[in-house]
């Protein structure tokens, strides 16, 4: 049924699952998996440099800042690469080719134009249940994808995020 499966994958808790999901679905329709994971400016972990200053005045060197910032990148793709391989060599000893890419930008925009140049039959990946302002301020990736994606998608839900009292609300009440 599915012979190319891309699995969109970031730094959160649940990679696990949507990954055990996978490779037990590349298993069984025989396919090959393609590891995705997007360097996003909206990742927690993105590489960040606070500049000291003095009343909006940027103080010390330029070059110690930028050097500080290369720094962190390189740390923080890293650790992508890392837990790419690592989870490629995992779903390669369950007997799954696997292939991975690591790219910037997006994630809703890379996975579709991932999904689009490698031919993807099924994407796979998380949702972790962002609802009101979090998802209107943060926006949602599965839902970008599953308006924009050139093949099936499936949605693995993650542990969801806890709703504020305004977005638990049901109802607003009106005294008069």
């Amino acid at each position: 049924m599915f012979s190319k499966i891309l699995v969109a994958l970031d730094q959160a808790s649940s990679n696990h699952l949507i990954f055990d999901h996978a490779v037990e679905l590349a298993k069984s329709n025989h396919a090959t998996l393609m590891l995705l994971h997007v360097l996003s400016p909206f990742d927690q972990d993105y590489p960040t440099t606070v500049y000291p200053s003095v009343d909006g005045i940027y103080i010390g060197l330029h070059e110690q800042a930028m050097q500080t910032y290369a720094n962190q990148w390189k740390r923080y793709e890293q650790q992508g690469f890392e837990m790419l391989r690592s989870l490629q060599e995992e779903a390669r000893s369950a007997g799954v080719t696997t292939e991975f890419t690591q790219n910037l930008g997006d994630p809703g925009r890379a996975i579709c134009a991932v999904a689009q140049t490698w031919n993807a039959d099924l994407i796979l990946l998380g949702r972790r249940g962002r609802k009101g302002f979090s998802e209107l301020f943060l926006g949602s990736v599965s839902n970008y994808v599953l308006h924009h994606a050139p093949c099936s998608v499936l949605t693995i839900q993650g542990q969801v995020q806890p709703q504020t009292p305004l977005e638990s609300s049901d109802a607003v009440t009106v005294h008069s």
